[in-house]
């Protein structure tokens, strides 16, 4: 049996397996099963790929975002039309042969976008150009999945292509732990509702020979596929989303169809746009900025103006010993206090610590011991 035909197997074998407390810990075992096997496909690929001439990117600018799409999808011309990077385009498949980089600043961001070369079927297993751009992809802070109006199956297999290659989109990491231990068999600590049994941990886990763990679960929705991503660990989860292309050769109405089915399979909207026209492109730049979670700080020098010029760049959730790590190594040793102007304090000109979370527009003078 060949590869390809026992993971249909087993993937038949799932689906055809009615989900209930009976069978509970077989489709557990079968899941993990699957996932190993796929695993260790994808991990000979990426191996066997190397770095290759063109793949080895270096990430650059405050982030760094990824155009996946099929051949001929129109990559490079979006690339073009956002950073002004000359990427070759052209009517045929596999026009782009290595990553181009190109850079687009945008609300005093600079972002880095990656065109790669099309994704096809089968690339999470090293077909194709697989294995190397899956590679590229593993490292993306975001990725733009990108399809056209002719060929909306396309997007579900970019979609599966991603997940084979252990990329989860749009979901936050389940907060797993998995502690291997030398005896006592596996013991399941839950904190919150867990709907899943110690039975069921003990089948996922014995597919990878784990006869004794620790396994803790914080938070409730935790599947058994979240069991096996947190036991490969080896899973990446990047933000995403859609953008569908050419939407200047259909008539409004198919447009409309298009955006209609993208909304019923994925529960979101997705952004229309021709690259080739340049129509929606302001909306995509929006998008990017948006998903990648920037906020705009101002410095202000001690007893001098803020520069209101030049922003730092920074993502939601970043701090005050963020920001001091990102002017100078020594600013965290050196650190006395900061004070802020903006919506993160409650007056202005407050003084707060190394652990204060910043927002948008806030503007942050550094006072160190020297």
């Amino acid at each position: 049996m060949s590869l390809e035909e026992e993971i249909k197997a087993i993937e038949d074998e799932i689906r055809n397996t009615k989900y209930n407390k009976a069978t509970s810990q077989h489709i557990g075992r079968l899941k993990a099963k699957l996932a190993k096997i796929k695993d260790d496909a994808v991990t000979r690929a990426m191996k066997s790929a190397g770095s290759g001439d063109g793949y080895a990117v270096k990430k650059s600018g405050d982030g760094t975002i990824v155009l996946v799409g099929f051949p001929s999808v129109g990559k490079s011309t979006l690339l073009n039309k956002l950073t002004g990077a000359e990427s070759e385009t052209g009517a045929y498949a596999f026009t782009t042969l290595t990553v181009v980089p190109g850079l687009m600043e945008y609300k005093g961001a600079k972002i880095q976008i990656l065109d790669i070369p099309g994704l096809i079927a089968g690339a999470a297993m090293g077909k194709g150009r697989g294995k190397e751009v899956i590679a590229v992809v593993r490292t993306a802070d975001l990725i733009v999945i990108l399809g056209d109006v002719f060929n909306g199956v396309h997007v579900d297999v970019l979609m599966h292509e991603l997940y084979d290659a252990g990329i989860r989109i749009n979901k936050p990491r389940p907060d797993i732990t998995i502690k291997k231990t030398g005896f006592g068999g596996v013991r399941l600590n839950t904190v919150g509702a867990v709907d899943i049994d110690i039975e069921e941990v003990r089948a996922i886990l014995a597919e990878s020979k784990i006869m004794n763990a620790d396994v803790l679960v914080r938070g409730s929705n935790v599947t058994q596929d979240d069991i096996i991503d947190a036991m490969m660990g080896n899973r990446m989860y990047i933000p995403a989303f859609i953008a569908i292309n050419k939407v200047d050769l259909v008539t409004e109405k198919e447009r409309h169809e298009v955006e209609h089915e993208m909304r019923e399979k994925y529960g979101v909207d997705p952004i229309m746009i021709s690259a080739h026209v340049g129509y929606n492109i302001d909306k995509l730049q929006d998008a990017i900025y948006e998903h990648l979670g920037f906020v705009r700080i101002y410095m202000k020098p001690y007893g001098e103006d803020a520069d209101m010029e030049e922003p730092m760049i920074m993502r939601k959730g970043s701090t005050i010993e963020d920001i001091c790590r990102r002017l100078h190594r020594d600013f965290v040793d050196q650190f006395r206090y900061a004070k802020i102007w903006g919506t993160s304090v409650k007056h202005d000109a407050a003084k707060v610590g190394l652990q204060h979370k910043v927002e948008d527009g806030d503007i942050v003078t550094i006072v160190t011991k020297l």
